[in-house]
């Protein structure tokens, strides 16, 4: 049978139509980030991502904006004009000369439009100012978000902390565990007493209390980030990813500094403050300028219609508004001084972050450099010696808290290092660092 070309037409748009249909059925069931099957996993760029999307503290923040921003239009508006009218001579009690005659030479009705005008360039300076208002606000919301972003840094290596030391506590506890295993057919065939035994047989409920200890720490640290991060951008059972290794972070001080007064939202506000004041000045001195009212009228008064134009002025005697211009000029005096001190907030807050994070590099290499490898090797020299009767229980039982204690401070050191990096990117106003 011939098939048509309208038929392979219509055939090829109904097999487009299903592979369509497919297409959008697979998108519609592709599942919302937080609603993946299983635990979702959030790295530190994501964790930051949902804090600057969802918190609603921030989010609370960023509706300032907008309403310096409207308020920006409320200073762009021009006065709106004057509309006057009266009829005057009205015979309400006299009724009965209520006609035509009496209505166009008796009584008097007039029309006037008036308008205000703004001199010195008021509204220019007015609307001038709340936009520098505006740049001001703008930046302390930006430094909201860099506090913010640290905070929730903070939060995400607690959690890795955590993490970690669950990690450790578990096979600490599986190791110990064969121990205790091993110690019992040692004991049973009369190779230990069974006061050892026992001793051994006790130090397994501190194994055990430090995994116990070391989920309820993690699930604290969990239920914390996620606050922060928002309730509603994550599921109960999410975690974390990420590697929670060192790798040398070793800046340089003054490139640092520099990068800061460039980028730091507080600073930028600082000098912005500095530039709102000025406009303010403007502003005051501008309306010291005493505005002109203008009005035309329109009268007819016994048959006769004429027209009216008046000025209206203030005399500027007393009050040329001086002291709101002495005020504003004021104010640009404390904004300089406050600017000078943001400044040197800045370097301090840097040169302090960095001094911090050479601290902690310092501490976490020393771990590096071989006392984590002795703590493991001491261990392992005690447990075998103990096993062969080289050494006594006291002497192993100490090396294993040696090792434990060991392997914990490093993996605190290494969580205070991360805060070190997440501190100085904090300090100089940015995640990009050279």
């Amino acid at each position: 049978m011939k098939v048509s070309f309208c038929d392979r037409f219509r055939s090829h748009i109904r097999q487009m139509v299903v592979a369509c249909g497919v297409v959008l059925a697979c998108t519609l069931a592709a599942p919302a980030f937080g609603q993946t099957t299983g635990p979702v996993r959030i790295t530190l760029d994501d964790a930051i991502q949902l804090v600057l999307q969802h918190n609603h503290n921030l989010i609370a923040l960023r509706d300032t904006i907008d309403q310096s921003k409207d308020m920006e239009i409320t200073a762009g508006l021009k006065p709106n004009p004057g509309f006057v009218s009266d009829w005057e001579y009205l015979p309400l009690f006299s009724p009965s000369n209520l006609n035509g005659t009496y209505l166009d030479q008796g009584t008097e009705g007039d029309l006037g439009v008036s308008y205000l005008i703004e001199r010195g360039g008021k509204r220019r300076d007015r609307l001038q100012n709340a936009k520098d208002n505006t740049a001001v606000t703008t930046s302390l919301v930006g430094d909201n978000e860099r506090t913010q972003t640290f905070q929730v840094a903070t939060l995400f290596f607690n959690v890795q902390l955590a993490e970690s030391t669950l990690d450790l506590a578990n096979q600490d506890l599986a190791s110990f565990e064969k121990t205790v295993e091993l110690s019992e057919l040692t004991y049973k065939d009369g190779g230990m007493s069974k006061g050892d035994f026992l001793m051994i047989k006790l130090q397994l409920l501190q194994f055990q209390t430090d995994v116990a200890q070391a989920i309820q720490f993690k699930k604290q640290s969990l239920s914390d980030l996620r606050n922060m991060l928002g309730y509603e951008s994550v599921p109960a059972d999410y975690d974390v990813a990420g590697d929670f290794d060192y790798a040398p972070f070793k800046p340089n001080l003054e490139d640092l500094q520099l990068k800061a007064l460039q980028l730091r939202p507080d600073y930028k506000a600082s000098v912005q403050s500095v530039t709102a004041a000025q406009s303010g000045y403007k502003l005051a001195k501008a309306d010291g300028v005493q505005d002109l009212t203008v009005q035309g009228n329109y009268t007819h008064v016994s048959g006769i219609n004429t027209a009216s134009f008046f000025l209206s002025i203030p005399i500027p005697v007393h009050n040329r508004n001086q002291g709101e211009i002495a005020r504003t000029n004021s104010v640009i005096a404390m904004s300089q001084e406050q600017e000078k001190a943001a400044q040197e907030q800045v370097m301090t807050d840097v040169n302090d972050a960095y001094e911090n994070l050479i601290a902690n590099d310092v501490v976490v290499a020393l771990y590096k450099s071989g006392y984590l490898d002795m703590a493991k090797e001491d261990l392992d020299i005690n447990e075998y010696s103990y096993q062969h009767g080289a050494a006594s229980l006291l002497d192993f039982l100490d090396a294993e808290r040696t090792y434990r204690a060991t392997q914990l401070a490093y993996r605190q050191a290494l969580a205070s290092w991360f805060q070190a990096v997440e501190q100085v990117k904090e300090a100089v106003g940015t995640r990009q660092l050279p």
